[in-house]
């Protein structure tokens, strides 16, 4: 009598056997999951997209459409940097005569700029000051007194960087050429 008790009871057991068992749900597994993976993966893509679109839109507004803030003028004297260098002026005093019918006598001091960090251009330098200081002499003995003009001094300057650097150097390359005296006198 207890079992139809409880077979009273309990009415979905009575049901199960007569059904010849518990009834089992269809489609349990990756086909009831694939619909909710899908929508969390288009949701997440939904927000990435959004995402993107809204920092892309939040920059070009900033960087006022990828223009650069600052305008520097092309003429602008602040503009890059003066490279520095090594100062050799070891080569002194250094007087000769011009190349004129009447010579002018010339006094020359004359300092070279080489690399900053080229320590065997300073010893080639070094250890060819009596070559330098004849090729300054030579060099102002076959000019002429108007080639010797303050206007010329550019020009000067590049013909000395030229020889210095194509036939009177090896290691060291002369960068720049600086007078601290240039002085034609009248004999």
């Amino acid at each position: 009598m207890s079992d139809e008790a409880d077979a009273a009871l309990d009415p979905e057991e009575g049901s199960s056997e007569e059904g010849g068992g518990k009834k089992k749900k269809k489609g349990l597994g990756l086909a009831a999951l694939l619909p909710t993976i899908l929508k969390f993966a288009a949701i997440g893509l939904g927000a990435l997209i959004f995402i993107v679109t809204v920092s892309v839109i939040t920059y070009n507004i900033l960087n006022k459409g990828g223009k650069s803030q600052t305008v520097i003028p092309e003429n602008s004297p602040y503009v890059g940097t003066r490279p520095q260098y090594n100062m050799f002026g070891a080569i002194g005093l250094v007087r000769t005569r011009t190349k004129d019918p009447v010579p002018h006598a010339v006094i020359v001091e004359m300092v070279i700029a080489y690399d900053l960090n080229d320590n065997a251009g300073n010893t080639e330098l070094t250890s060819r000051i009596v070559e330098l200081q004849d090729f300054v002499r030579s060099f102002f003995r076959s000019k002429y007194a108007k080639e010797l003009e303050p206007e010329n001094e550019a020009q000067l300057k590049r013909e000395i960087i030229e020889l210095l650097n194509t036939q009177m150097l090896n290691t060291a390359k002369a960068r720049n050429i600086f007078f601290k005296q240039l002085e034609t006198i009248e004999s």
